[in-house]
């Protein structure tokens, strides 16, 4: 009887709920209304054909690739490489007997809640520890150390940008942590996750160096009447500044920069000052470098720390405008007083030197300035020449070397206007510059001895018109003395009278002595 009775309820049952009856007929549970997995509706189905679906996604998963990146470095492997498994595999047993175990109470409740609100069910998934973590700790060769940026003149003319990078760290823990976190509530589909570092940011970063677009200050000199080796020291000076970057706060000094003035550092023999006179000298013509780059530093707006004039005007600028190099005592310097790198770059071919200073421009675009260089004095040259001795050259050798030079005093003005108004008028700097005489060198080497002695009292006196009546005429040989003959007049006994002995005076030639030469303690300014 109670048999009949359970055959009578199952029948009611199947009768009654027909999503019921395809179980009923094929001995199978068909999962019930409203049931989602992973956000799929799996209501009606069979159990084994929710595994399937299960299963798909579990395999689209497997398959799926996950990156792992760490800047524009990155690693790829499957969710299946890593070991992804399903973990929860008894879930679809669950769902399936949802409303459809249990008493006919319980299996009806069930489906009137279901009916109320659907139930949403997620797939759990395991990963081989192991294989994540080694996954994860291979990005570690990523790791790096920052690179300070730099900056260069690329052969178009245009600057460009290198280094300037982040130095990273992989945090290990961090990036796993992230991973598995991911891992509970992902959908199939390829997928890029940023590994967790540690940044150390450059001094001087890549996009700060990006913005240094504008040339602040430019200035150009002419050396095309140079020889070929003041060019060469040109060349060589200005090589060695060229590309020279200045954070904000740094110091730039030009003697430090381009010493030493030696044949092994690529200079040669030019003419500098010494002693208010050319001469000869490695590093001849280095100040017309520090020059042009004064003046742009001046346009630029960066703040001159030190600077000093020619004892003698140069002719490649007005007077004020030049800065004088020489090692130990004259130099250039310089400070970057912007809150942006400067970037210098210099060029010197065909006569045409000019220094071009680049960086993020901030001045009012109304604004402009001007350098006004004033003479306020002059000094005629020495009326008086200045004689040479040349222990090199032989006698006959005359050359003025030197024309005379007019003495100045001069004051440089900055003009600032607004809108081509003039607003404000600051004095940048006073110099002054000797008056020199005309300079001749006279060769000295022979061996009439006389000839040399008398050339040594000429140059001693710069008596350049007795210089020339020497080499003319040469010195006036002294006549030789002659005694007059004796004549024996006959002896007589006169009573002997003795004259008075009177001794002719020496003359002697006055002596010149040659001018001693003591290693001189002047400057040499390589003009």
């Amino acid at each position: 009887m109670k048999k009949g009775i359970r055959c009578i309820a199952a029948a009611f049952f199947c009768l009654a709920l027909p999503w019921a009856a395809q179980s009923c007929e094929a001995g199978e549970n068909v999962i019930s209304e409203g049931v989602y997995i992973n956000g799929i509706e799996v209501s009606g189905m069979t159990e084994s054909q929710a595994e399937a679906v299960v299963e798909e996604q579990v395999q689209a998963l497997s398959d799926s690739v996950i990156t792992l990146t760490m800047d524009e470095d990155q690693e790829s492997r499957t969710w299946g490489e890593l070991g992804l498994q399903w973990k929860n595999t008894d879930l679809i047993t669950e769902i399936g007997h949802l409303g459809t175990t249990g008493n006919i109470v319980r299996r009806y409740k069930e489906q009137k809640d279901l009916k109320n609100q659907n139930m949403h069910f997620e797939i759990a998934y395991t990963i081989d520890e192991n294989a994540l973590k080694e996954f994860v700790d291979g990005m570690s060769v990523y790791n790096s150390e920052p690179v300070e940026g730099s900056v260069y003149m690329g052969d178009d003319g245009m600057l460009y940008v290198e280094g300037g990078t982040d130095g990273l760290t992989l945090d290990a823990d961090a990036t796993l942590a992230a991973l598995e976190e991911h891992i509970e509530g992902w959908t199939a589909g390829d997928t890029v996750i940023e590994a967790v570092v540690e940044r150390v940011s450059p001094e001087v970063t890549a996009e700060t160096l990006s913005k240094m677009t504008d040339v602040l200050g430019s200035a150009t000199t002419d050396y095309s009447a140079s020889s070929a080796t003041r060019a060469q020291n040109i060349a060589t000076g200005t090589s060695k500044i060229n590309g020279t970057l200045l954070l904000p706060g740094e110091s730039f000094s030009v003697t430090a920069a381009v010493v030493p003035f030696t044949a092994e550092n690529g200079y040669g023999l030019a003419p500098s000052y010494e002693s208010g006179q050319v001469v000869d000298s490695y590093g001849g013509g280095i100040c017309q470098v520090s020059t042009t780059l004064y003046n742009a530093v001046l346009k630029a707006e960066l703040q001159v720390d030190q600077r000093s004039n020619h004892t003698m005007t140069v002719s490649y600028v007005d007077p004020s405008k030049d800065a004088a190099i020489a090692e130990g005592l004259m130099d250039l310097v310089f400070t970057n007083t912007l809150e942006t790198p400067v970037y210098i770059a210099g060029s010197a071919y065909g006569g045409v030197l000019n220094f071009s200073i680049y960086g993020e421009e901030t001045r009012p675009a109304n604004r402009t300035i001007e350098f006004v260089s004033e003479v306020t004095g002059r000094t005629d040259p020495a009326s008086n020449i200045r004689l040479v001795a040349k222990t090199d050259q032989n006698v006959g050798y005359l050359a003025q070397v030197q024309s005379p030079h007019e003495g100045l005093s001069a004051v440089l003005w900055k003009n600032i206007y607004y809108d081509g108004v003039l607003d404000e008028t600051i004095q940048v700097n006073s110099s002054t510059y000797e008056a020199t005489p005309a300079i001749w060198e006279v060769g000295v080497v022979s061996s009439n001895q006389a000839v040399t002695s008398a050339l040594y009292s000429a140059i001693g006196q710069n008596n350049l018109q007795q210089v020339q009546t020497i080499l003319a005429n040469g010195v006036q040989a002294q006549a030789p003395q002659t005694e007059t003959p004796q004549t024996q007049a006959p002896q007589t006994e006169a009573p002997q009278t003795q004259a008075p002995q009177t001794e002719a005076p020496q003359t002697q030639a006055p002596q010149t002595e040659a001018p001693a030469t003591n290693p001189s303690t002047d400057v040499t300014i390589l003009q």
